[in-house]
Parts: C-alpha cells; sequence; structure tokens
C-alpha cells in the first residue's frame, strides 16, 4: 500500500535507564524510529531485548522510577511532555495498546458487555452516548461467534483466543490512529494466532490506523509487517522492510534469529540456536554487545560502538563488517 510521507511516530535519542544513577540499567538506548500512517511495524528480538519497554515509553506507561529521555513526537505532539490528564486523552481514542495476557487485562467480576460497554463510553470521542448494541457490534467486528450471548458472559467463560479477541476489539473501538500489541498471540495455537494477526490488518486496511506489534515471533511478523525492526540489548541493531531484512539480513544478530526460525519448506533443516546470552545492561563491553556472541566479530566490535550504515532503501544496519561491506 502507499504511505503518506508525514509520519505519525517520530521517536529520537530516547534512552530509558532504571536503578540508581551510579550504576544504571539503561534499557532502551538511543533509540530511532519513524512510522507511517498505515504501516505495519514488526519489532523483535530476545527477552530483555527493549521491545516492551520502547513501548511503554510510547504510551507513557513507564513506572515512574524510569528515567527517560529524548523525544517521542505522535501527530505532531511531543509525548514525554504532556501532562497525565493530556496523555489520558489520547490513550484509546488516538493511541491504544493490546497486552499480552487477557485474563489479567480483564476484570473477572463483571461481563464482557459491562466492561466493553465502559470501554465505549470512555473513548467516544465528543463523549457521545454509547448506542445499545454497541458492545455485541465490538465482538461481530472481531469476528466472536455468537456475540449476543458472549456479553452476557464472564472472562473465565470464554476461551484464551475469544479472550484476546475481546482485548483487540477494546483496543480497536474508537479506531485508534496507533494501536501496538505487545505479544498478542502468546500460549494461542497457530489457528488462532492467525486470526488474531488478520484482525491487525484489517485494521489497517479499515481504519487506515498504523499498528506495531512487538513479538519473539519472527513467522508472525514475517506474514504480517511492512517494516521491522531488530533489537539487542537495548539497542536497534537492525531495520528494515520486512521482505529485504528477512531475504538478506545484515547484522550477525539478525542472521542468528533467522537461523533459529523452523521452515515448514525445508524439513531438513537445522535450526542454529544463538550460543551464550544477552549481557547485564548495568555492565554493557564498551563496543558492540552482541560481540561476545558473534562468530564474525573483530577486535574493532570488542573496541568500540558500531555506527549507522545504510546497506539499503530504508535499510539500515549497526555493525562494523556490514560497514564495510562484509556482513552480508
Amino acid at each position: 500500500m502507499t504511505l503518506p510521507n508525514e509520519p505519525l511516530l517520530v521517536v529520537r535519542g530516547l534512552n530509558i535507564e532504571f536503578g540508581p544513577p551510579e550504576r544504571p540499567v539503561r534499557a532502551v538506548a538511543d533509540a530511532d524510529l519513524t512510522l507511517a500512517p498505515g504501516e505495519i511495524l514488526g519489532i523483535a528480538g530476545e527477552s530483555g531485548s527493549g521491545k516492551t519497554t520502547l513501548c511503554s515509553a510510547i504510551m507513557r506507561t513507564l513506572p515512574r522510577s524510569a528515567r527517560v529521555s529524548g523525544r517521542v513526537e505522535f501527530a505532531g505532539k511531543e509525548l514525554l511532555s504532556l501532562s497525565e490528564r493530556e496523555m489520558a486523552r489520547l490513550r484509546g481514542r488516538d493511541l491504544s495498546m493490546v497486552l499480552q495476557n487477557p485474563m489479567t487485562s480483564l476484570d473477572p467480576l463483571y461481563t464482557i458487555g459491562n466492561q466493553l460497554e465502559e470501554v465505549l463510553r470512555e473513548r467516544r470521542r465528543g463523549g457521545a452516548e454509547v448506542r445499545p448494541g454497541g458492545a455485541v457490534e465490538v465482538l461481530r467486528r472481531v469476528h466472536l461467534t455468537a456475540p449476543e450471548l458472549r456479553v452476557r458472559q464472564y472472562p473465565h467463560q470464554l476461551s484464551g483466543g475469544m479472550r484476546q479477541r475481546v482485548l483487540v476489539g477494546m483496543a480497536t473501538a474508537a479506531a485508534p490512529r496507533l494501536l501496538i500489541a505487545d505479544e498478542p498471540t502468546t500460549a494461542l495455537d497457530a489457528s488462532i494466532q492467525d486470526e488474531i494477526l488478520i484482525l491487525f490488518r484489517e485494521l489497517r486496511d479499515t481504519a487506515g490506523s498504523a499498528v506495531v506489534i512487538v513479538t519473539h515471533d519472527l513467522s508472525a511478523i514475517r506474514r504480517l509487517s511492512d517494516r521491522v525492526i531488530i533489537m539487542y540489548a537495548g539497542r536497534i541493531v537492525e531495520e528494515g522492510p520486512t521482505a529485504e531484512v528477512f531475504r538478506a539480513p545484515r547484522h550477525p544478530y539478525t542472521r542468528a534469529l533467522l537461523g533459529s526460525l523452523p521452515r515448514i519448506e525445508d524439513e531438513e533443516v537445522v535450526l542454529q540456536p544463538i550460543p551464550g546470552q544477552v549481557p547485564d545492561l548495568a555492565r554493557l563491553p564498551p563496543g558492540c554487545a552482541f560481540a561476545a556472541r558473534c562468530p564474525v566479530a573483530l577486535d574493532a566490535c570488542r573496541a568500540e560502538r558500531p555506527q549507522e550504515s545504510t546497506v539499503g532503501e530504508r535499510h539500515r544496519v549497526f555493525c562494523w563488517q556490514a560497514a564495510a561491506g562484509g556482513a552480508a
């Protein structure tokens, strides 16, 4: 699809730290990204890579102990400088988020219909009244079977996939301009995962919403996203069009991640686990954080952090060998 030139979301020089200032844990470091209206962006990486922390900063839902610097602009508004009241007006209407565990996001004491109606009342622009049947409409839009019955049920009476559909319905009820989905298909079976991903694509196609999907599931990103960001130890290490990154990854970490991805078409492929562990974010090495696990690391990789290299249209990578033309 053709995307507008004006970005919807711009993140520049975002840094997020926790812990004592003398020994900080830098969960996100120098993150830059842009997102166009109607674009679907995938963010991938191992646990602890900073994916969820980055998105929590965009939503302004980080704990108060977090120290945040940089800029996060949404539709021309600098989110980090907004008051909590101003930010609350954006959440749910223009910005919305689907979390990983629907049982912790839904109130077990209220029916699905009660909770949907409350969301609709809060999110309707201008305080418009919620028309009768609005909750049923939401469930029908996310293809939940027997929606008239589901609105009378409680969360524990629904399956995991049904609850996840309810959360998607809540998050998209006001057709937000940006939807962030954090591990939305974890613990769901493959057929339900596909259906949830289709719902996100429908939101983009019908409402023009931009979508950010945060996941360790590279197959989901490959099927859904237009562009992908790979994060490692709090930093973006590669970003580019999804098809190009999957076809010709330039960072050794990206190649390692893709090497651990099962391929249905190749039954004889041997999956390659990534040796070692993600480094302690409070004791990061001076050079590339992946150098200790990288099979092609140079002395320069251990000594100095790599700068950004452009290796294709909208394709950038942070790797010394990419800069020298030898990482591919």
